[in-house]
This record gives C-alpha cells, sequence and structure tokens, in this order.
C-alpha cells in the first residue's frame, strides 16, 4: 500500500510543481485588486483584476474578460489565483485579466436568472440584461484601470461562454475580440434538453442554478443532492416518474420552471440568444469540442448565426477532439475514453489558435488578416487538424444512405417494402453508457466517443452498418436521419447514433484506460441525436402520435468532421430510450411529460421502415 502511495505521489509530482510554479508565477508578475463595480440601475458586480506589475502609462496591456455565475474565487486581495487567462501562453505574453461574478452570483448583488433573456430595446435604466452588464463593466475598466490599451477581448467556457456570447450584444467600442467557448445558446437544444428531451443526466446539477441566495458571499448557499448509490440508471428506476423528484426539489425555481415549461414556449424562447446575434462588430472565435456532452450545439449555431446576421464580421470556428472545455487544460496524451488522438492538441490550440487570435486583435493590428483560417477543424478519424475557408464546407457532396430490412446501410435502395421492429420497455430502458460509475455525475462526458457493442447487441436497439469500405470517406457538416416510423402507442423517442465499426484488427493504442477493452471490432460512436416524435410538427407544442400509423420524424444531428476509413464500415444504431442520459418517455402521450404517473409507463413495438435514411456530405 505504502509503495502505491509513493508511485501515485510520483505520478502526480509534475502536475503538482507545475501548479506551484504558476502560481508563484501569478503573485510575481501581477497585482491583484478587487472592486465594485455598478451597474446602471444601481446594482454592484464584484470584479477580481488581475494587472501586470510593470503596466503603465509606458506600456500598456489589453484587457482579457471573463464573467461567471461559478465565482472568481480565491476572495481577498492576497489570495490569488494559481494561474490567470485562458492559457499559460496567454498569462506569460501579458494582459490584465479580469474577473466578474454576474448579476445575483456570490459576491455581486442583483437577482439571478437562467439564461437571462436579452433586452433589445431598452427604454429605461431599469432594462438591464447581460449585455449592458457587459457593456458597464467595460465602460468602467476602460475609463479606471490603470495601464490598458483601450482593447478590450472576452473569453469563457460553458456558462462563461454564453455570457461572452451575450456579450456581443453590448456594442462597446472597446470589445473587439470574442471566443465563446462551449457556450449555451438555447437551453432547449443544449444542457437540459436535446431538441426539447429533458436530459435527465443533469438531474443532480439544479442546486446549482436553481436557488437564489440572499446576500453576497463568498460560500456557497446551496446544497448537492447526495445519490446515495454510484448507479444512476438504478436511482432514476427507483425514482419512478419525473415528478417524484419533487421531494428533493419543491422550493429549486429552475427546477420548477422545466418542469411547467414542457413545450418550447415563450419562457424558453425569449431565452434563446440566438435571433439577437445582428450585427455583429468585435472579432469572434466560436470553439467547441466533437465530444462535447454539454454544449456540442452552442458554437455551432453561434457561428452559424453570425455568419447570415453579419456577413461582413470576422466570424470563424475551431472544434476540436475534446470533451466539454478539455482544451483549456494540456493532458499530455489527448484521449477521449478509449480513442487516442496525438499528444498536446490542446496546447497546439492555445499556443497557435487561441493565443494568435487575441494577440492579433487585442496587439497587433486588428485587420482581418489574422493568419488564421475560417474553420480551423479536427478530423476525428484520421485525427488531424483541417483548415477550411467555409464551413460546411463547399467542396462537398451529399449522400443519401437507406435503411435496409436486412440491417444493411447503402446509396442502394431496394423495391421491397417492410419495417423492422423492436420491443421498447421504458421499465428496462436501454442504457446511454457501460460505465455505470458515469451516470450520478455532474453532467455525462466519456459516452460521445463510447464503445457502442454493449447497445447493438440489446434486442431493442436496432442495427444497420455499410460494407467494409475499399476507400476513405470524410463526412463533413451536419446529418439528418428521415425516419419513417410507427408505434403501437401514442408516444415515443427516437435515438439516432452515428458509429465507426473499427476492423477486427485493429490494435489498442498504448495509453487505453480501461485494459478490460479492445479496440479490435470497437463500435466508436461519433454522433447521436434524440428526437421527441411529439416535437415532430414543431417544438411550441406537443402532437401524440397515432397508434400503428407510418409517421414522418427527422431526426437532425449536430455537425461532423470524421473520417471512416478504409477498412472500417459505418453503422447506424436506431432505439427509443436513452437512460438515464434522457427522460423515460413513457409510451403514452400525456400533454405535461414531466407530470407522467407510473401508469402512463406503457410496453410497446416500435417499427421504423425501410424507407428511411441518413442524409450527410461527403468532402471530396
Amino acid at each position: 500500500m505504502i509503495k502505491r502511495l509513493f508511485c501515485l505521489m510520483l505520478a502526480f509530482l509534475p502536475f503538482m510543481v507545475n501548479a506551484q510554479t504558476r502560481s508563484n508565477y501569478v503573485k510575481e508578475n501581477y497585482n491583484k485588486v478587487e472592486k465594485y463595480i455598478t451597474m446602471r440601475d444601481g446594482i454592484k458586480l464584484f470584479a477580481s483584476i488581475y494587472i501586470p506589475k510593470d503596466a503603465s502609462k509606458d506600456k500598456k496591456y489589453p484587457i482579457m474578460m471573463q464573467r461567471t455565475c461559478y465565482s472568481v474565487a480565491p476572495y481577498g486581495d492576497d489570495k490569488y489565483k494559481t494561474s490567470v487567462g485562458p492559457s499559460e501562453t496567454m498569462m506569460k505574453e501579458g494582459y490584465i485579466f479580469v474577473y466578474e461574478d454576474v448579476r445575483g452570483r456570490w459576491k455581486s448583488e442583483g437577482q439571478w436568472t437562467n439564461m437571462t433573456p436579452v433586452i433589445d430595446n431598452k427604454k429605461s435604466k431599469k432594462d438591464v440584461d447581460e449585455g449592458s452588464d457587459t457593456y458597464d463593466t467595460i465602460d468602467w475598466l476602460i475609463k479606471n484601470l490603470p495601464g490598458n490599451n483601450g482593447r478590450v477581448g472576452q473569453w469563457g467556457i460553458s456558462y462563461p461562454g454564453f455570457y461572452t456570447a451575450v456579450g456581443l450584444t453590448s456594442n462597446h467600442p472597446a470589445l473587439k475580440a470574442s471566443t465563446p467557448q462551449a457556450p449555451i445558446s438555447d437551453f432547449w437544444f443544449d444542457d437540459f434538453h436535446h431538441n426539447g428531451a429533458f436530459l435527465q443526466s443533469y438531474l443532480f446539477t439544479f442546486p446549482l442554478f436553481g436557488i437564489q441566495k440572499t446576500d453576497t458571499t463568498s460560500k456557497a448557499w446551496y446544497t448537492m443532492v447526495d445519490p446515495k448509490t454510484k448507479d444512476g440508471y438504478q436511482f432514476g428506476l427507483d425514482l419512478g416518474p419525473l415528478k417524484n423528484m419533487d421531494k428533493y426539489y419543491a422550493d429549486n425555481f429552475f427546477f420548477q420552471e422545466t418542469m411547467n415549461h414542457p413545450n418550447y414556449d415563450e419562457f424558453w424562447q425569449k431565452r434563446n440568444l440566438l435571433p439577437h446575434l445582428n450585427d455583429v462588430k468585435p472579432a469572434v472565435m466560436s470553439v467547441g469540442g466533437w465530444y462535447d456532452a454539454e454544449d456540442l450545439r452552442g458554437p455551432l449555431a453561434i457561428y452559424k448565426t453570425i455568419e447570415k446576421s453579419s456577413p461582413n464580421a470576422y466570424n470563424t470556428i475551431v472544434e476540436g477532439p475534446f470533451g466539454h472545455g478539455r482544451w483549456s487544460r494540456e493532458t499530455g496524451h489527448t484521449m477521449h475514453g478509449d480513442i487516442y488522438f496525438g499528444d498536446s492538441v490542446a496546447t497546439f490550440y492555445q499556443k497557435n489558435i487561441e493565443a494568435k487570435f487575441f494577440d492579433h486583435f487585442l496587439k497587433g493590428s486588428g485587420d482581418k488578416n489574422s493568419g488564421l483560417p475560417e474553420a480551423y477543424m479536427f478530423d476525428t478519424g484520421v485525427k488531424q487538424w483541417k483548415m477550411f475557408d467555409k464551413w460546411p464546407a463547399t467542396n462537398s457532396e451529399k449522400k443519401v444512405y437507406s435503411l435496409n430490412l436486412r440491417g444493411g446501410l447503402s446509396e442502394i435502395s431496394t423495391m421491397e417494402y417492410g419495417a423492422r421492429s423492436f420491443e421498447s420497455d421504458p421499465m428496462k430502458p436501454v442504457p446511454y453508457t457501460d460505465d455505470i460509475t458515469a451516470t450520478t455525475g455532474f453532467t455525462p462526458f466519456a459516452y460521445m466517443s463510447e464503445d457502442q457493442r454493449f447497445a447493438g447487441r440489446r434486442p431493442d436497439v436496432l442495427v444497420y452498418q455499410t460494407e467494409v469500405l475499399d476507400q476513405d470517406m470524410t463526412i463533413g457538416g451536419e446529418m439528418l436521419a428521415k425516419l419513417k416510423v410507427s408505434t403501437t402507442g401514442t408516444d415515443a423517442d427516437w435515438v439516432v447514433k452515428i458509429i465507426d465499426v473499427y476492423p477486427a484488427d485493429e490494435p489498442n493504442n498504448p495509453y487505453m484506460p480501461n485494459k478490460n477493452v479492445t479496440l479490435s471490432n470497437y463500435w466508436q460512436m461519433v454522433r447521436s441525436e434524440v428526437m421527441p416524435a411529439r416535437f415532430r410538427d414543431g417544438f411550441d407544442k406537443s402532437v401524440p402520435m397515432v397508434a400503428n400509423q407510418e409517421t414522418e420524424v427527422d431526426v437532425h444531428l449536430q455537425d461532423i468532421l470524421h473520417t471512416f476509413k478504409k477498412g472500417h464500415r459505418m453503422m447506424v444504431q436506431i432505439q427509443s430510450t436513452w437512460f438515464p442520459f434522457i427522460q423515460r418517455n413513457p409510451q403514452t402521450f400525456v400533454p405535461n411529460i414531466y407530470k407522467a404517473d407510473e401508469k402512463d409507463f406503457q410496453k410497446q413495438t416500435h417499427k421504423v421502415f425501410n424507407n428511411s435514411s441518413i442524409e450527410f456530405s461527403v468532402i471530396k
């Protein structure tokens, strides 16, 4: 035991030394000050500011700002972060770094609102939102911080990524560069829902987002739920209908808001950021990870929206082989689950993409000649960065693959008409992961690239696959599953997974975290999505299915850049449960699915007809 502990200490020693070195660097090179900044309505927001010690009227630095609901800790003028800025590279290049607690969180005053709705036409000082708070903060910083050069950049990951994106609506002339990273753009499609399907995997996050504090504080005012088990699948089954979570969350305002708004009504629509991203002036670089289980859609949606709404803007996108926010820290051997993508991929991004972007727009000429491409995208099949002057790529060809009755997937469709069926039992749902310990975490992670053999070998999962590919096939852009389905019930969810099937002679990589897994015949998931049939005619209303009637359900899958290599196969899996990632559909239609009773959960038979297809683009 002592020897094992010693080995663990040796393994972590480089990281401990590194953290200590960074902490010393911050103290030695930055002065820290804490300030309250008054907003136009009188509310004061708390900011923690790190200024290079050599900043002066003769040596000026740009300001880099992050606004967060997750705390700017540590608090106290003499308490320093272990590192500042998006990366060690930028920390050492020198910027003024500002961290601010947003309205209603931690040491800031005011009322907390999830995804604060944007007010486009503000008529008085009482009309405040995150855009106005961003403007007022920047204005104070520019006018009061010594040694700043009058240029501001903003960055943040996840919720801070949302505050970065919504900061674009501030229209402050000093805001020159912005990188929304893994940002939420709409809670109906990211984080708490996917196409309106509730992500039960987020069940344990609600205390963080649904409890109001009563005063400014540096201490957590909420208590997380202890499920008293590592098995979230069993916890969910024992819980029963989702409404039973009221025993934990009766006073949680965000949980109650979610349960009382089962459709995409005004409550959710006004929290959609995308319609407000018009006439964007700062340079924008949206950043995401292909295996981001939380906010995959956000950066893609923000990039595409700005492309349409602000065609003259400097607007670019980066997508790497990362989980949620993992590009912000180096792991050496870049892994996602069992899959190895190369070494120091995060460092490459930080030095050659992120730092270069901010240096150009905050310290350099600031013109559109940044030296970076429109799209810096990582091909997760051949494991290489690729550059595009437009995304989706223009040099592509649309393909339509049909699902045939014998489990084939090909461009050739047969004249034979029929369907494959399976029995869907909400009391024995298909698990979304084979790792039980991952099901009670804060949010999911590894399932995005996980081996799908555990699911595909169940009778309630349909499998379709191509023949062995005789040449590489690179898919880039969005994918669309056009399903023709039926059910013996009146409601169903439809889950579509795109999978790369490895050949039998595929060797294991040397960094496999699980020695009981083999890459021989590995079924790697590369993209997946769920679509509730109740929203097939629009998200603003729920519509039941007609029992035994063939029905069209389109499942839009997010973008992909993946080369299915020669010798591999492309596979599609279709199922109706995905637990506890998404809430179980009772398969009996109820107007508010969150209020379903135990009796509503019924076993049903689903069919997928062979006039269903998968549409995607192959890059030439």
